[in-house]
């Protein structure tokens, strides 16, 4: 067995140095989550019956396929188990399968997974965060390397965030609940930790870390609660921070371009929670001055906002913990804005070069392309930005593909794929007026983000994984 373990990692190797030393599509959204592969050329119309590869069984999961040196890594849950699997990139053929023992997600909206996290990949060792154990990392052959556990969090509506490849460490963002967030860096080979940053006030964040290598420097750029943060990339120190973001809830990932960074959020969208008193004159049915869950309206479990507003997790909402939020999302704004080079340590908007409240995703990341920027909306609707100005090409526009919109945009080869949650993917041509080259429906829920490797696209749905070539 220890001689198969050797034999297949050096045949990896070898598919990974012909390929380049670079991994093919590393992480969430593969190079530093850019939503780009510039060489890809994968076909625009495609489905069931079309330019279809293979179409293979997958356990259910909602983390997007990382891939590197011919294989495809994607995570899934099994009952109480959390799953790890490789498939060959050529045939979709499981090459191996690992699984933990997990804790049940003390929290978990009923749109999202255990099995939320992409996996992160140097080509050496596949790294997965699972939100209800902590990280693992294996070798290419599916032999364990090490793990750390991180028992105890809790976040709101259940994990979304991935773990980033960044110039060979691998970062985890780890924003949750009960002051416990924080950002840790570690080697990818033996799960050392390299430095770890407290982000005791940030909450219940769903990004996944990017670099934003600008003036002879590298940041890592976090988006959470009320802010945007740049960190050294090789201590973790806090550089800067500049805010104009939502108080919780925060998903879109940043990214880069033309000199500038572009930020997104709409959790909350302008919404305002009345004062105490009032909310609680018509629901507090016991008269005890606290809402207990079984009081709460059910919205406010199913969108995790119980939990978020019961700050000590004991069971009620007090008023003050009411007036705290009511506080915290005053500070609160939702949009996507550009953000020139910072000073360290600035907080406020000069830095930020436009903004706008329309046309903003609260989910889906943004994509920059060619000098433009794109926002793809629930209901099929997108708009393109000019990067550098915030002026609009287009807003709002149609792609006749509606539904939820969980998948983040990407492109290769001037076109750019859209995927709905009712399985169409809208390829639509890069350009300042909307043209949609082709509509391809698979006919199976879509929320993972998909990849490209090559001229190949590869697509989770619900139930499957697709590969999609000529």
């Amino acid at each position: 067995m220890k001689t198969t373990s050797v034999l297949l990692g050096l045949a990896f190797a070898a598919q990974l140095s012909a390929l380049g030393s670079a991994p093919d599509w590393p992480q969430f959204r593969g190079p530093n989550s850019s939503g780009l592969n510039a060489g890809g050329h994968p076909p625009s119309s495609f489905g069931p019956g079309s330019n279809v590869l293979f179409k293979v069984e997958a356990p259910r999961g909602l983390s997007s396929p990382c891939a590197a040196g011919g294989r495809v890594f994607l995570t899934a849950a099994d009952g109480g188990r959390l799953l790890t699997l490789a498939f060959d990139g050529a045939t979709g053929k499981q090459i191996w399968k690992q699984s933990i023992d997990a804790d049940k997600p003390r929290e978990m909206h009923k749109r999202n997974d255990p099995a939320a996290s992409t996996p992160a990949t140097d080509g050496q060792s596949v790294c997965v965060y699972h939100a209800t154990f902590g990280l693992v990392a294996y070798d290419v052959s599916g032999k364990e390397l090490w793990r750390k556990p991180m028992p105890g969090m809790l976040a709101r509506n259940g994990s979304g965030t991935s773990p980033a490849m960044i110039e060979g460490r691998l970062i985890l963002n780890c924003d949750v609940e009960e002051s416990k967030s924080f950002l840790a860096a570690y080697d990818p080979a033996t799960g050392k930790e390299l430095w770890r940053t407290s982000r005791p006030t940030f909450i219940s964040g769903y990004t996944t870390p990017m670099l934003w290598s600008h003036e002879d420097r590298k940041d890592i750029v976090v988006s959470g609660s009320l802010q945007v943060t740049g960190y050294d990339l090789s201590d973790g120190k806090e550089r800067w921070h500049v805010g104009g973001t939502e108080a919780v809830s925060v998903c879109p990932t940043p990214v880069e371009g033309a000199g500038q960074l572009y930020i997104m959020s709409r959790s909350m969208g302008g919404s305002k929670l009345p004062p105490f008193a009032l909310f609680a004159s018509s629901i507090d049915k016991d008269g005890d001055g606290k809402i207990s869950r079984d009081e709460i309206p059910r919205p406010f479990i199913e969108q995790g906002m119980f939990s978020g507003l019961d700050r000590n997790q004991d069971g009620f909402i007090t008023e003050k913990e009411w007036t705290d939020a009511l506080a915290m999302f005053a500070k609160a704004e939702f949009g996507i804005f550009a953000l020139k080079t910072p000073v360290d340590g600035e907080l406020g908007t000069n830095s930020i070069v436009w903004k706008h409240k329309k046309g903003v995703a609260s989910i889906s990341t943004p994509l920059f392309l060619n000098g433009r920027v794109y926002v793809v909306q629930d209901g099929g609707r997108l708009t393109c930005y000019d990067a550098k100005t915030g002026a609009k090409a287009y807003e709002q526009e149609r792609l006749d593909a509606d539904g939820d919109y969980y998948a983040s945009p990407i492109a290769a080869n001037g076109l750019i794929y859209l995927c709905s949650t009712r399985g169409v993917v809208s390829v639509v041509r890069d350009g300042e007026k909307l043209e949609v080259a082709a509509k391809n429906d698979l006919q199976e829920p879509i929320f993972a983000t998909p990849a490209i490797v090559g001229d190949r696209l590869y697509v989770r749905t619900d139930s499957h994984l697709w590969s999609f070539g000529r």
